[in-house]
């Protein structure tokens, strides 16, 4: 089962900046890995949303690129990816085994890998991620940090440990890599865990912390993707709600 399914910014010193703008530069080539024919309807849909184009031009996707989609649930990013990097570049889709076991998860990654040879497809023990020695420019997390928050004895999931996974992934980042973080906001203060299992919601101060504690510097922030009007109480998955929640766009960077 899938539970959780996107401002030019430059980093002068130690200072943060974040501006609001329309389209990132390299936008016409996003754009074309964007409109590629091949990719499904349903995902062609969540593109008014997801907003890939400035998402990845915010991000700074590059051809050639080594690229992760950690969680890659409908391969929704991967393939995006794999269109923006070319031949040059390339993709790994990382997917936890317990979400395999869903019969409907079964049949999109069974449809995905056969329509994606060019993508390796991973999957990994939810609490236990591993990049299997691969090294990346790029990875993404598209609504999917908090889980590393939740545990559920129905659907197989323990408690996992988010230092360590994050330990991995700052390994795993080449010097300079980055890492782009997409995540429903959640009201400041209470206990993360709480409010994961409740809401499907982080509050983003965690998210910077966990980072900072793993040596990624917080690079740029971006407002691509809020909503003001979301109800921060509210469970994502709510029908008024589900698509349009406010979210975080953070890029992180390992620094060189």
């Amino acid at each position: 089962m899938r539970f959780s399914r996107i401002l030019f910014s430059a980093l002068a010193g130690t200072a943060l900046f974040s501006v609001t703008m329309p389209a990132m530069a390299g936008g016409g080539w996003l754009s074309k890995a964007v409109s590629a024919p091949g990719r499904p309807a349903d995902a062609a849909r969540l593109d008014a949303g997801r907003k890939p184009v400035e998402v990845l031009g915010f991000l700074g996707l590059k051809p050639g690129m080594a690229a992760a989609d950690i969680m890659t649930g409908s391969g929704y990013w991967a393939e995006i990816l794999a269109n923006a990097v070319g031949a040059k570049g390339k993709v790994t889709a990382f997917e936890p085994a317990q979400f395999y076991n869903d019969p409907e998860e079964q049949k999109v990654w069974k449809a995905l890998t056969e329509r994606r040879p060019d993508i390796d497809f991973v999957r990994y023990p939810f609490e236990g991620w591993s990049a299997g020695g691969r090294h990346f420019d790029f990875a993404i997390i598209n609504l999917n940090y908090h889980d590393l928050y939740w545990e559920s004895a129905k659907y197989g999931i323990p408690r996992s440990d988010p230092q360590a996974f994050l330990k991995e992934l700052h390994t795993a980042m080449k010097p300079g890599g980055v890492v782009g973080i997409i995540d429903h906001v959640a009201n400041p203060g209470g206990d993360t865990r709480a409010v994961v299992d409740k809401l499907h919601r982080i509050d983003p101060a965690v998210i910077k912390a966990d980072f900072k504690a793993a040596g990624f510097t917080l690079e740029a922030e971006s407002p691509l993707l809020a909503n003001p009007a979301d109800d921060h109480s509210k469970l994502v998955f709510a029908p008024d709600i589900r698509g349009k929640t406010d979210r975080v766009l953070y890029r992180f960077r390992k620094v060189k």
